[in-house]
């Protein structure tokens, strides 16, 4: 805990055999309450491998996609009390001992979101993130900062945390099942205006490290393109989407 804050890191896995003991030895367990991992059906020993680790595991019966995956981590972390949750990818990509830093800026009360950021310190191509990614990055996230009025240096990292109150606001389970789902969910939280901080945060890129291929990376992009202009649509009033439609269900009135 952080000052009676508790901490729940979830762990979204598909096949992460090779990487998840050693993402989870970094987890800095000091402060960090619990730690429950949702298997997608995996086809390795991913499930064999949490289970020796004692860590909490979920197992889907089939694969429900990412963002599937991910609805069921939040779902998971609001039951088991989180007042904090981080959501870690355990393929290894993103750096665990980061988790008490994003923990922190949260308990501060100063913001309610925060994201690990690879393009704050300019080191995303030295860490080995292809030339493609990059350039694709850097002009979608310019695009939506411009259509949802933000300044954030990236909308794609996958290295995330949240207070409790951002889950029990946002309708995620609106959001898709695929990966796109991240981006339709910061697309929620700024639409909320939530608070997002952001750090930097180094990530690596090897072959047992999680990733999409070209194809299913232009479709994630067409998706995060249409995401931002039902945003600016929805703010206008000029048509209304079921993704940002959440006020009158939740009656949420921006206090916090």
């Amino acid at each position: 805990m952080i000052r009676n804050k508790k901490i729940v890191v979830v762990l979204p896995a598909f096949n992460a055999e090779k990487t998840l003991e050693t993402t989870y030895r970094e987890i800095p367990l000091d402060i960090v309450d619990e730690v429950i991992l949702v298997d997608d059906a995996s086809t390795d020993r991913t499930v064999f491998i949490a289970g020796k680790l004692n860590i909490r595991t979920i197992v889907h019966t089939k694969n429900l996609g990412y963002g599937g995956n991910q609805k069921t981590c939040y779902k998971a972390a609001l039951e088991h009390g989180a007042d904090i949750v981080v959501m870690l990818h355990p393929d290894y990509q993103y750096a665990p001992k980061l988790i008490s830093a994003m923990a922190f800026l949260l308990e501060s009360g100063e913001f309610d979101v925060v994201l690990g950021s690879r393009i704050l310190g300019g080191k995303a191509m030295s860490g080995g993130m292809p030339a493609y990614k990059y350039v694709s990055n850097r002009i979608l996230t310019l695009f939506q900062n411009i259509l949802m009025g933000a300044k954030l240096s990236e909308y794609h990292t996958g290295y995330r945390a949240f207070v409790r109150k951002v889950l029990e606001t946002i309708p995620i389970e609106k959001n898709s099942d695929d990966f796109v789902f991240d981006n339709q969910m910061l697309s929620q939280i700024l639409y909320a205006d939530f608070r997002v901080g952001e750090i930097t945060c180094p990530a690596k890129y090897f072959p047992e490290a999680s990733s999409i291929n070209f194809i299913r990376s232009l479709t994630y992009g067409i998706g995060c393109l249409v995401t931002a202009v039902q945003f600016r649509l929805n703010k206008w009033g000029v048509l209304r989407f079921a993704l940002f439609d959440f006020y009158r269900d939740t009656k949420y009135n921006g206090t916090r």
